[in-house]
């Protein structure tokens, strides 16, 4: 017999006032939960607008720390629902110490791990850096790239400009991951043509099917959608691309969502995966030996 695990992904606009997006996601949440899904995933800050366009001290006032009233109604709902939840926060760790951290609900068991953004993007319209500090990686204590052990399985829980790096993939499947979450917000610019829409949109479902397909996991990735603008003027704002979507161990699409808001839902082989790795052992013929310069920043 199959372990099999349904699962839910939400895809959402989201605003700046935050009960109007918690509004939104606890609707979908609880839909899913309705229909079946033991574990529902939210893309990334879902609470709030993306603020990350422009650099504004004041928007720090957003943050949160874990357990304040953003992460107290997520544990809320996942123990009222019985659901494992993984749920996106503005971190406020101390004063001047603020994270993008992904945290997993379980049930009555409440929070039971968290992640911390580990690779921060600085580009037009998604000043993160200001924001937000990388994450720690101390696997004693259960921080950077490792997995986060539910009822319903084993998470590698990365965010959105994680999803570009093997490594970040890899490192979770080498510690256990039988799934790989990446909650998202990415989008166009509005003045991209539409071969360019295309070309980003496509390496960005591209890049996450390869780390299911090398690792032999499934990936869940949750994006926003929506116009968003930019306040500060400088550019026209950023058109969240939606596109969720979940992928088998062999890199198949079971489920893609299109650029409206949507849920998606779909049941999973859990040992579908360890089937494929007998058969396509990437793991088993690694050349450990051989791969110490992964670790430099380029080889001149």
């Amino acid at each position: 017999m199959t372990r099999q695990l349904t699962v839910g992904l939400v895809q959402q606009p989201a605003w700046p006032d935050k009960a109007r997006s918690l509004d939104a996601s606890e609707a979908s949440i609880r839909d899913l939960a309705g229909r079946g899904a033991r574990l529902v995933m939210l893309q990334e800050l879902h609470a709030t607008h993306y603020f990350c366009q422009y650099e504004d001290p004041a928007l720090f006032d957003l943050a949160e720390p874990l357990d304040g009233p953003t992460g107290t109604r997520l544990a809320e709902l996942a123990a009222e629902l019985d659901i494992v939840l993984m749920g996106s926060l503005f971190e406020r760790r101390a004063p001047g110490i603020y994270h993008n951290t992904a945290v997993v609900y379980d049930g009555a068991k409440g929070a039971v791990g968290h992640y911390r953004k580990m690779h921060i993007p600085d580009d037009p319209g998604f000043y993160e850096k200001f924001y937000f500090t990388p994450g720690d990686h101390d696997a004693s204590l259960g921080q950077g790239f490792t997995p986060i052990d539910t009822s319903v399985g084993r998470l590698g829980v990365l965010v959105c400009w994680d999803q570009w790096y093997p490594e970040a993939a890899r490192l979770m499947a080498l510690a256990g991951a039988e799934l790989l979450l990446y909650p998202t917000a990415i989008g166009w610019a509005p003045g991209d043509d539409d071969a360019e829409k295309t070309r980003q949109k496509d390496a960005w479902t591209l890049i996450q099917r390869s780390h299911a397909v090398a690792n032999g996991v499934p990936v869940l990735v949750a994006n926003r959608v929506g116009h968003e603008e930019d306040h500060s003027k400088v550019s026209e704002g950023i058109d969240f691309w939606g596109g969720s979507f979940v992928a088998g161990p062999q890199g198949e699409l079971l489920a893609h969502a299109g650029t409206e808001p949507e849920t998606l839902l779909v049941t999973l082989d859990l040992d579908h995966g360890e089937n494929v790795r007998r058969i396509w052992p990437y793991l088993r013929d690694r050349r450990i030996d051989a791969y110490g310069d992964l670790t430099r920043r380029y080889r001149d």
